[in-house]
């Protein structure tokens, strides 16, 4: 085990439900149940996201209420808590700090890198700033480059690329169609099962 690892997880469908799904069940509006799942393409997923907000009058206090409900999957924290004695983790997501910040306390803290929303005094969501361009794969080469070995899991198109730039990486709660297409990448179901993966590879 080298201890020059960093295990990089994905946040929403990995460690937290979708927190748009859960805003689109809350308001009863289906199209903000659209994800990286859906669109690869995040520029236009958060433009198209934002419309609707404006639509219905809808802003960042309103998607927070949703989040305050929401818990972070079964067995998540346990499987963080025991990653987090092995090895050093970080979460790399496209969400915002003002939607992960009640669900990083739920997780115990984890170490977390993402993007953050423009907000009007009114509250009204008004753009998006992204740390960098292609975050996570961004992320993922500047830790190598600093003489990091990482190991990536997540579930969308958006983690496909740290997945294939890390020493290891791992599909997990995926769709049918990203495993069919990815058929090289190991895909789990199981927190256990991904742990058990994770180890073998450090």
């Amino acid at each position: 085990m080298s201890d020059m690892n960093i295990v990089c997880l994905d946040m929403e469908g990995v460690l937290v439900p979708e927190i748009w799904i859960a805003f689109a069940e809350a308001t009863g509006i289906p199209e903000l149940k659209k994800t990286t799942r859906d669109e690869p393409d995040y520029d236009k997923l958060m433009k198209f996201r934002i419309g609707i907000l404006k639509e219905h009058g809808l802003g960042l206090k309103e998607i927070q209420d949703t989040i305050a409900t929401i818990d972070p999957l079964p067995g998540a924290k346990e499987f963080l808590d025991e990653l987090r004695s092995i090895t050093q983790v970080i979460v790399l997501s496209d969400t915002f700090t003002q939607f992960a910040a009640p669900l990083m306390k739920k997780l115990g803290y984890p170490t977390l890198f993402c993007n953050t929303l423009e907000v009007a005094p009114d509250g009204e969501i008004t753009g998006f700033r992204m740390r960098c361009e292609k975050s996570k794969l961004t992320t993922v080469k500047a830790l190598q480059s600093i003489g990091f070995e990482t190991i990536a899991s997540g579930d969308s198109f958006n983690d496909l690329g740290m997945i294939q730039a890390s020493k290891a990486g791992f599909l997990f709660k995926s769709t049918d169609a990203i495993k069919k297409d990815y058929p090289d990448i190991p895909a789990y179901e199981e927190f256990d099962d991904l742990l058990e993966a994770i180890k073998k590879a450090l």
